[in-house]
C-alpha cells in the first residue's frame, strides 16, 4: 500500500485535511451550522460545471470561488431579508444543484468521470499540488483557530455577548465562513460533493459523546479525524471500495464506540454499585 505514491498523496492529504475538518466541525457543530457545510458542498457542484462549460483542467478553483459566493449569499440573505437560516440554506442548495445541472446540460460528453470524482471522491484524483494546498491551508486555519479559540468560543455560546465584549462578531463570521468554505471545496477531492460534510459533522459528535468541556472535545474530535481519515483510506485500499464512503463508515463507527462509551459511563455514575 505504501509502495503506491497514489496512496501515499491521498494520506498525507488526509493527515492534514481530516483534522482541519474536525476541529472547524467543532464549531459547525456548536453553532448549529451543519446545514451550511451541506450547502456549500452541495453548490461545489456549479463550479465544477462551470469549469468543466468553460474547458478548464484544474476545478478547486471555480469550485472554491462559486462555494464563497454561495456562502455570501447566505450571511446576506439573512442579514437582509426575514428568511429563516433553514430555508435560505435550503433554497441556495436547491438553486445551486439545479443550476449545476443546467450547465452540465449544455456541454457535449466526456465529463461523467470528472464529475463522478468529484461528487464520490477520488483518490487517484489527488495530486502533489493538492497536497501542498492541503498542508498550506491546515497551517493557516489551524493556526487562525487556536489563535482565536477564545473569541470563537465565546461567539458560539452567545453572538450578543461575544458583541457586547468587544468582538467583532461580523468580521468574525465572515472570516470563519471564507475558511470553512475553502477547506470543505479542498476537502472534495478526498471524500466527494456527497460526503465531505461527514468529516465536519461526524467527528465533533462522536467527541462530544465522551468530553466535559470544549477543549476536550477539540483534542478528541481531532483524534477521531485522524483515525477515522486514515482508517479509512486503508480500508478502501484493502477492500477496493470507495474512499470517501469508507471514510465516513470509519467515522460513524467510531461515532458508535462512543456513544456505547457514554451510556455506559452514565449507566455507572446512575448506579455506582454496578460491576465496571
Amino acid at each position: 500500500m505504501f509502495n503506491e505514491a497514489f496512496m501515499i498523496r491521498a494520506f498525507l492529504a488526509a493527515l492534514f485535511l481530516c483534522p482541519l475538518c474536525a476541529l472547524l466541525g467543532v464549531f459547525v457543530t456548536a453553532r448549529r451550522m451543519s446545514f451550511f457545510s451541506e450547502t456549500i458542498a452541495h453548490g461545489a457542484l456549479t463550479g465544477v460545471a462551470i469549469g468543466i462549460w468553460m474547458g478548464m483542467t484544474e476545478l478547486t478553483i471555480p469550485v472554491i470561488g462559486f462555494g464563497l459566493l454561495v456562502a455570501v449569499a447566505i450571511i446576506w440573505l439573512k442579514e437582509n431579508t426575514e428568511l429563516m437560516t433553514d430555508t435560505v440554506m435550503a433554497l441556495l442548495l436547491a438553486g445551486s444543484i439545479s443550476l449545476g445541472i443546467f450547465i452540465l446540460s449544455l456541454v457535449k460528453g466526456g465529463y461523467v468521470g470528472q464529475v463522478h470524482s468529484y461528487l464520490f471522491g477520488d483518490i487517484l484524483a489527488i495530486e502533489d499540488r493538492d497536497v501542498t494546498v492541503s498542508g498550506i491551508l491546515f497551517v493557516i486555519v489551524a493556526a487562525g483557530v487556536f489563535m482565536n479559540l477564545n473569541v470563537l468560543a465565546l461567539m458560539s455560546a452567545h453572538e450578543d455577548l461575544a458583541h457586547v465584549c468587544g468582538v467583532n462578531v461580523r468580521r468574525a463570521n465572515y472570516l470563519f465562513v471564507l475558511a470553512l468554505t475553502i477547506t470543505v471545496a479542498v476537502s472534495i477531492q478526498l471524500l466527494g460533493i456527497m460526503l465531505v460534510t461527514s468529516l465536519i459533522v461526524i467527528p465533533p459528535a462522536a467527541a462530544r459523546n465522551i468530553s466535559r468541556n470544549l477543549r476536550q472535545q477539540i483534542v478528541y474530535s481531532l483524534c477521531i479525524g485522524l483515525i477515522g481519515g486514515l482508517g479509512g483510506i486503508a480500508l478502501s485500499y484493502h477492500f477496493n471500495a470507495p474512499c470517501g464512503a469508507t471514510i465516513a463508515m470509519s467515522c460513524i463507527t467510531l461515532f458508535l464506540l462512543t456513544l456505547v462509551v457514554r451510556l455506559f459511563t452514565r449507566r455507572q455514575k446512575a448506579n455506582p454499585a454496578l460491576p465496571t
